[in-house]
């Protein structure tokens, strides 16, 4: 039993209590002359009551934990102040001395047993604030998705339960080869501002950390500096450079859940207090200790989490990775079915990113309550960037057609008017041939030149037949007076090889001509427009992440206007999401100034601007939008060089 007895001196119980057989020392105080006398826990005090002692008693324990009180006397003093729970034992004045002893031992017993408690709980509620400190450790390593900030956080938690002055961490890394090294990835300190240099080591027995990743184990070195029946011993280098002295290492090895090592934990100099700066010799003496058990056990479970959490962030990086590559060979598709459109999807991706983050930052305005967090600008990157997935779903002919005819038709029409310019000159040929034979050499210079003048008014009537087909070819407004030009060649004819009657123009060719603007007549717009169709189904079928599930609904809005004019859906106001309202603005920025459309030219940004302005002004496109966007400048995301 642990303890200590004391009395209040003097008092005639002095004698019997220093000649009593207990295990503790008995000791007595002299009241307030000596009250720097210290009185330490668990305690039992043996008061008289011929003695006036209480006062002193209550004095003197005020900062004990566990104590009790022996008391001889008939009765206790009604105003002694005493709480009835510390009174042990209540014993005659003149009680045998075996009683005495009896009572002393229990009291000791009860006093130790009341320490345990104490102690117990302490430590019990030390181990709770463990626990939730891991907890929050842990909660903390699970959700960090950046992958340097959760190895400074690794490390930086790892420091602070183990009160370790510096640390630093390696990663394991594979070679093309499938060979394995360690990566130095981090080093901190509290005592001096360390410059980082990656570097590379061999995961082998010849360095510390090596040692660790190569054999699994947990080093736990009380002093670097003597090292001893090990293959390793410390790189002094830092020392001498800045002045160090590494004295406790704690090196552990951070293995996933298939028991590899992924990475080596290296913490320095457990100090007895945290705020402890090391600057020199001295302060390495007085302040470092080594790692004690509950520090490592501590640590090694942190390194557990560290592990699982630093692989699963490995593995959500590596998804992310894939996940653009499928992006980027998603847009390739994109390009590689519409070339001209080139780049359009990372340019619109750019311009809509830009104007979120302006949004973002607005501190006035309607929108300065809108805010949007990293997951979010990332799901309306790929919104971005995906929006005309769609078009891989048209036909090819349909989606790249720049003039109002096919290649293939425009050809035909070349090859029907040079077969009929060789009729022409056939036939003249023919007629003078027949009036040699006829009339011989009579007159023929008369009729040869009459033949040839109406040769020549035919094929000038036959060129200005095709440069009027070019021209209408144009995806330009038609003129009223050019499409009544088209129906006029629509009722020439000529007579092909097989003796048949043909119209110099055929009906699809002379309705695709008459298209009034643009290149495309009614059905295949709708061909066109239906890529954000294909686009939206496509996007639906992929089992998005919650971060990203809005995709579809952002990407298959990007052609809807505020009045519902726009298409497929035919939204209206706030039907179209506020993200694909952004969009919206950038996309139709790119497609009027982008210089690769061989279907029209570039317009300046200035003309552009103005053009999407009277949009707005038809209350088409966000006006609020649409000023953020000129305001910061937005467009020179993509047209400044």
């Amino acid at each position: 039993m642990k303890g200590t007895i004391y009395y209040i001196k003097p008092s005639p119980l002095g004698a019997v209590l220093e000649r009593l057989k207990t295990p503790c020392p008995v000791i007595g105080l002299e009241g307030r002359k000596t009250a720097h006398q210290g009185v330490e826990g668990p305690a039992v005090f043996v008061a008289c009551s011929d003695e006036n002692h209480l006062a002193e008693i209550r004095r003197r324990v005020r900062s004990l934990d566990a104590w009790t009180v022996v008391y001889l006397g008939d009765n206790l003093p009604p105003a002694s102040g005493l709480p009835r729970n510390k009174l042990f034992a209540l014993l005659p004045r003149q009680a045998p001395r075996v009683s005495l002893e009896w009572a002393i031992q229990g009291a000791l017993r009860s006093v130790q047993a009341e320490m345990d408690s104490v102690q117990a709980s302490a430590k019990l509620r030390e181990m709770a604030g463990e626990l939730g400190t891991m907890n929050r450790i842990g909660v903390a390593l699970s959700t960090e998705r950046n992958t340097d900030a959760l190895l400074e956080l690794i490390l930086t938690k790892s420091r602070d339960i183990t009160s370790a002055d510096a640390g630093s961490l390696y990663l394991v890394e594979e070679e093309e080869k499938g060979r394995k090294h360690l990566l130095f990835k981090l080093t901190q300190s509290d005592s001096h501002s360390v410059p980082f240099r990656q570097f590379t080591l061999p995961i082998d027995r010849q360095s510390i950390a090596g040692y660790a990743a190569a054999t699994g184990s947990i080093l736990n070195i009380k002093d670097a500096y003597r090292i001893r029946n090990l293959p390793f011993r410390l790189n002094r280098d830092f020392d001498e450079k800045f002045g160090y002295r590494t004295r406790s290492m704690l090196v552990l090895p951070m293995k996933n859940q298939k028991d590899e090592c992924i990475g080596v934990l290296q913490l320095i100099n457990a100090k007895r207090r945290k705020e402890a700066k090391l600057t020199s010799p001295r302060a390495v003496r007085q302040e470092v200790v080594p790692f004690s058990e509950h520090s490592q056990e501590l640590a090694a479970s942190l390194a557990s989490q560290a592990a699982v959490a630093l692989e699963n962030n490995l593995l959500y990086r590596d998804i992310q990775r894939l996940f653009e590559g499928f992006v980027k060979a998603s847009v390739t598709a994109i390009e590689s079915r519409d070339p001209t459109t080139f780049g359009h999807s990372e340019r619109v991706a750019k311009l809509t990113v830009g104007l979120a983050e302006v949004v973002d930052r607005a501190e006035a305005g309607p929108y300065k309550n809108i805010h949007f967090s990293r997951e979010e600008i990332q799901e309306l990157r790929y919104a971005s960037l995906l929006h005309d997935f769609g078009k891989v779903g048209v036909r090819e002919e349909v989606l790249v057609k720049a003039k109002k005819l096919y290649p293939s038709q425009l050809e035909l029409i070349r090859k029907r008017f040079q077969y009929i310019r060789k009729v022409l000159e056939l036939d003249t040929a023919r007629k003078k041939l027949d009036h040699l034979l006829r009339e011989g050499n009579h007159n023929f210079q008369e009729a040869f030149a009459a033949l040839d003048q109406r040769l020549e008014e035919n094929l000038r009537q036959l060129d200005e037949f095709r440069n009027d087909i070019l021209r209408a070819n144009e995806p330009t407004v038609l003129p009223e007076a050019a499409s009544g030009k088209l129906v006029e060649i629509a009722g020439w004819s000529f007579q092909d090889p097989d003796g048949s009657t043909e119209a110099l123009l055929a009906p699809d060719e002379l309705r695709l001509l008459s298209i009034p603007k643009g290149s495309l007549d009614a059905n295949e717009r709708l061909q066109i427009e239906s890529h954000v169709i294909h686009s939206f189904k496509f996007l639906s079928q992929i089992p998005w992440t919650k971060e990203l599930r809005n995709i579809p609904a952002i990407a298959r809005a990007h052609h809807e206007k505020l009045d519902g004019s726009g298409y497929p859906y035919h939204m209206k106001g706030d039907e179209i999401p506020f993200q694909t309202k952004m969009m919206t603005i950038s996309d139709i920025f790119d497609a009027l100034t982008a210089r690769d459309r061989p279907y029209k030219r570039a317009v300046p940004v200035e003309r552009a601007l103005d053009i999407i302005g009277q949009e707005v002004k038809s209350h088409l496109l966000d006006p609020n939008l649409f000023q953020l966007f000129v305001e910061a400048k937005i467009f020179e995301l993509t047209t400044k060089d």
